[in-house]
């Protein structure tokens, strides 16, 4: 952090403004004139916390394709796709067996099954090769989608979350105070803040195994000179292909996050491709603490916007994309090659 502030000193300055704005914005007593500006402090704490939680849901998304995009080169389409087919897997094995954890463990391992015949199938034919891999894996995204459809239909399915998990949760936000004196208490759905720092917990795990273990050196090694770590008797394929493995199964489990709580349905695969692809551009392909942030700066754009100029909140989003191309093509925590 203190690199990028010597590097960056008015852009940190920026970011510091920003931050202390939304701390004081979310803690602390309105005034009447910022109520008539940003209406009830309810409907700014909701779209705050709206927005962080489908933030992690869309660094799950996005973290697997930043493994698969960023670090391995390989351009696949069908990530959004892998998504709504672990949703699906995951309404179907806790409508069959009501055991709500379990549908995140065969989601996993069913699509990065997949995901290894993906990585065997197409990936390894053609490497290098990125407008092969686009044109055959928007084609496999098709085929998917058209699969899915006429299995599920054209029906929004939503996977219900445990008991212990229902209902609302009181934090201690103040959004506004009663006539008496007595404040009131913000309340919201504690399934969404659970998925949230179960989000946070991987995407730590993913950072530390990247970085601080021998497979992630494998793997950044690969990337960087892979003839090199061939010749070392490393077996990089078998390595690449876990990890793409891995990168898969994590977009399948986030199809389960998608439909607790928000739907399954046919176009989520669109939309949440798109939405991979912007967080990456934004925080910087292959890092995983740029997916966070991206995955952050976009869900609080999306939520944000949509509360405040609902008519502009797509455009808000990509207008994010175009200021982080300006200034620093290769996104906030990419880099430069």
């Amino acid at each position: 952090m203190i690199a990028y502030y010597n590097r960056h000193p008015v852009w940190s300055l920026v970011v510091f403004l920003v931050a202390a704005f939304f701390v004081w914005a979310i803690f602390a007593a309105w005034p009447p004139g910022l109520e008539a500006v940003l209406g009830k402090k309810k409907v700014f704490l909701n779209a705050i916390f709206n927005g962080i939680t489908l933030g992690g849901l869309y660094f799950l998304v996005a973290s697997g394709f930043t493994l698969i995009f960023g670090l391995m080169k390989n351009v696949n389409l069908a990530h959004g796709s892998l998504y709504m087919l672990g949703g699906y897997i995951g309404y179907g094995v806790a409508l069959a067996t009501g055991f709500w954890l379990l549908s995140f463990v065969v989601a996993f391992f069913v699509v990065a099954l997949v995901g290894i015949v993906l990585q065997y199938a197409v990936f390894r034919r053609m490497e290098g090769e990125d407008l092969r891999q686009t044109l055959v894996t928007i084609g496999i995204s098709i085929v998917l989608a058209d699969l899915m459809l006429w299995i599920m239909g054209g029906n929004t399915f939503q996977i219900l979350a445990p008991e212990w998990l229902g209902g609302p949760v009181r934090l201690p936000l103040v959004t506004a105070v009663k006539s008496s004196g007595e404040p009131v208490y913000m309340t919201y759905p504690i399934v969404r803040l659970v998925i949230f720092l179960a989000s946070v917990v991987i995407g730590v795990l993913m950072w530390l195994a990247l970085n601080r273990t021998r497979i992630g050196m494998l793997v950044r090694a690969g990337v960087d000179d892979r003839d090199m770590l061939s010749a070392t008797g490393v077996r990089i394929q078998r390595v690449f292909v876990l990890v793409f493995a891995f990168g898969a199964g994590l977009a399948g489990m986030a199809g389960v996050v998608g439909g607790t709580f928000q739907s399954v349905a046919p176009g989520e695969d669109t939309r949440f491709l798109l939405a991979s692809l912007v967080v990456v551009i934004v925080g910087g392909m292959g890092s995983i603490p740029g997916a966070a942030l991206g995955a952050l700066i976009i869900g609080l754009a999306e939520q944000v916007g949509s509360v405040y100029f609902p008519t502009y909140s797509v455009v808000l989003t990509f207008l994010i994309m175009v200021v982080v191309l300006a200034f620093r093509p290769q996104g906030i925590f990419g880099r430069t090659r």
